[in-house]
């Protein structure tokens, strides 16, 4: 399978429903996976074999359950295969230390969910446009 798809990482069935919802809206045609805690997250990102494509990008909230959003980060980091794999942190959290700790951690981007349902799908839209179609990963140059 080498078919380029998201990953989003996102606990709350609200907040994944408006993802979703978004990326829909958007008319995003890429696939996305969910995983709904931090376990699920390294679980599926590391259950995958070579023949499996990773994602092109991991949109990922900081409070997960099981293990946090920056304990996947620090994962995805450490592990050999999903070292240099996109990760956007898209969180509620407007604290600084969440902010500095994932950039220490490799995130490559920090973003605060907007509550407007337009304002999101337009974020929505304008990640997947970046990271989907713009950005050059060491896989597809």
């Amino acid at each position: 399978m080498n078919e380029n798809h998201i990953l989003l990482v996102e606990d709350n069935p609200d907040d994944e429903l408006l993802a979703l919802r978004a990326f829909k809206k958007s008319k995003i045609s890429h696939r996305v996976e969910v995983a709904r805690d931090g376990s699920e997250a390294v679980n599926y990102l590391f259950r995958m074999d070579e023949s499996q494509s990773l994602p092109k990008v991991v949109l990922l909230d900081l409070q997960l359950p099981k293990m946090s959003g920056l304990d996947v980060l620090k994962a995805i980091r450490e592990y050999p295969r999903t070292q240099l794999l996109p990760v956007v942190v898209l969180t509620s959290s407007d604290e600084q230390r969440d902010m500095v700790e994932s950039y220490r951690l490799g995130a490559n981007s920090f973003i605060r969910k907007p509550v407007d349902f337009t304002q999101f799908t337009d974020l929505i839209r304008q990640l997947v446009a970046y990271w989907m179609t713009m950005n050059m990963t060491p896989g597809n140059c």
